[in-house]
């Protein structure tokens, strides 16, 4: 099988598993509207999800993983365009891999001793307290900082290289090319919810803007795949 057609594969099957992941969570923890519960109600929903959910975190973090090999296969596919452009999207998408992953793995590996250590039958209000204090600094380190915000903007910078690429090659249409250089603008412009003046409470427009974003995306990455594969 040529190279073109397994990214075609892994563009197909990044968006897809992401989205059934991210729907199952939301299905089944409510996430993530439960990050906005206090911290010891979010632990004991955890816990409560048992290995099942321990389980669906790991998989979720692991459809972050599958970026990397997909923006590798997909330089090497785009025949016709600048190698050093191709060369730059490359990393950068290892890079958007590598982010979101971080910043989703503390979920099957920290949060259970966490959860565990917050709803222990014989914790201490003080160790309830500190387990408030590490689980949120995490979230805002790992989830909003690493996950979110450099996520958001190397997974929009890949994609307005992919697109660059895309016009320049002949490999897939154009417009394709176009489409992922609008949608990776935006998801560029929407890490930018928490920083700044918007730390504390977020920007709105890019917390309205990010799902539909991501829904495009995913669309984008299938439709790329399509192409590579047929």
């Amino acid at each position: 099988m040529n190279p073109a057609a397994v990214a075609g594969m892994l563009l197909i099957v990044l968006p897809l598993a992401f989205n059934a992941a991210f729907a199952a969570l939301a299905a089944k923890f409510d996430y993530p509207d439960i990050l906005r519960k206090p911290t010891q109600e979010i632990l004991q929903r955890f816990r409560d999800g048992g290995s099942s959910l321990v389980l669906l975190w790991w998989s979720f973090a692991m459809t972050a993983v599958l970026l990397a090999p997909a923006a590798v296969l997909l330089s090497g596919a785009l025949a016709g365009a600048d190698a050093t452009l191709l060369s730059v999207g490359s990393a950068t998408g290892v890079l958007a891999a590598v982010v979101q992953f971080l910043g989703l793995i503390r979920w099957p590996f920290l949060v259970p001793y966490l959860a565990r250590a917050a709803t222990d039958p014989g914790a201490t209000e003080a160790r309830k307290e500190a387990v408030d204090v590490v689980f949120q600094s995490f979230n805002r380190y790992l989830g909003v900082a690493v996950g979110e915000h450099l996520g958001y903007l190397f997974t929009g910078a890949w994609s307005v290289l992919a697109g660059a690429a895309m016009i320049q090659g002949s490999a897939v249409p154009g417009w394709l090319g176009i489409v992922g250089i609008i949608v990776g603008a935006v998801l560029a412009l929407c890490s930018l919810e928490f920083v700044g003046p918007f730390e504390p409470n977020s920007w709105k427009l890019a917390a309205a803007l990010t799902p539909a974003t991501y829904i495009a995306w995913s669309l984008w990455l299938v439709a790329v795949g399509v192409f590579l594969v047929v």
